[in-house]
């Protein structure tokens, strides 16, 4: 079994069937018992130790719901609660209104999604990225009229009776791997990174590609190096805006570097060894990994704790 990592293994059932019934959603949405998060430019409210999301009911939020902000349904817990996620940023003094500032603070989710429990990085993860593709969507691609919000945030429609198009959330494929050449692995590190941070290369799958040729594409294209063999490690959803990341290993045939210096400003390769010393709090090495939340840090670590 993969390993499950930040952003994924959330708690609620999505009941995909509950966001065309109107009447149901219409009924929860006045339950007391209904959990909605805010959230607000796409910084979800959490509670003040950061130890939880910052849930309200339908009663806290009556006037934001009368007012139409866009609300879409997360999911039911194992008790059958209703859980929805409303975007409030609309409302300019939202992060210095009430109900909001009694529960909690509105917060950036990567600044805090290692400080939540385990699942809610998931539920946030879902709700920011749903939020953000309906504010940026308004506008069909077919024929540019305006869309609407349909099946409870899942699919615009476009209001043009003749055109009639549906858009549905996009998920954007990229690979993510670390090529290894026995007891050694390729790191890079892009010029946005700050000083000695490395991590796993990584690019968008293109059309036509499986992940397998788009994993020596991207290897090749950015650091100039054959790969063979390529295995599968894991995945993780990454909200920024929804991609979904797809780790692997790939076993080198080549070994020197030759960086495009588009995407990586350098390249190099690190032993086993050195890696350990990383992962174990040494900071003389010169290498720097991502943090633990991140796809490319857990790769470098599976990496290194190989036998």
């Amino acid at each position: 079994m993969s390993a499950i990592h930040t952003f994924a293994g959330g708690p609620l059932d999505r009941a995909g069937h509950r966001r065309t019934d109107a009447e149901w959603i219409g009924a929860k949405l006045k339950d007391p018992s209904t959990r909605i998060v805010p959230l607000w430019k796409l910084q979800p409210l959490v509670t003040p130790r950061r130890d939880g999301i910052g849930w309200l009911s339908p009663i806290d939020l009556e006037g934001y719901l009368m007012s139409g902000v866009p609300t879409i349904f997360l999911g039911e817990d194992d008790a059958g609660i209703a859980h929805f996620a409303v975007d409030v940023t609309a409302y300019e003094d939202a992060n210095r209104s009430e109900p909001f500032t009694s529960v909690g603070k509105f917060m950036d989710l990567r600044a805090i999604a290692l400080q939540l429990p385990v699942g809610d990085p998931s539920t946030l993860g879902t709700a920011k990225a749903i939020l953000d593709w309906n504010a940026r969507h308004q506008f069909c691609a077919v024929c540019g009229e305006k869309t609407e919000m349909r099946e409870c945030g899942y699919m615009r429609k476009c209001t043009d009776g003749q055109c009639n198009a549906e858009h549905f959330p996009r998920t954007d494929p990229v690979v993510i791997m670390v090529a290894t050449h026995g007891d050694e692995c390729l790191i890079g590190r892009q010029p946005m990174f700050p000083p000695n941070m490395y991590s796993a290369l990584a690019g968008f799958i293109e059309p036509g590609e499986n992940i397998e040729e788009a994993v020596r594409r991207e290897i090749h294209e950015e650091a100039g190096i054959i790969v063979g063999n390529v295995s599968y490690h894991s995945t993780q959803p990454w909200p920024w805006p929804s991609s979904l990341m797809i780790g692997c290993f790939a076993e080198a045939k080549t070994t020197e570097i030759t960086v495009d210096g588009e995407e990586l400003e350098e390249a190099r390769w690190v032993s086993r060894a050195l890696l350990k010393d990383v992962l174990n709090g040494a900071t003389d090495t010169g290498v720097l990994l991502p943090p633990p939340m991140a796809i490319g840090f857990q790769l470098i670590r599976a990496f290194a704790e190989m036998e």
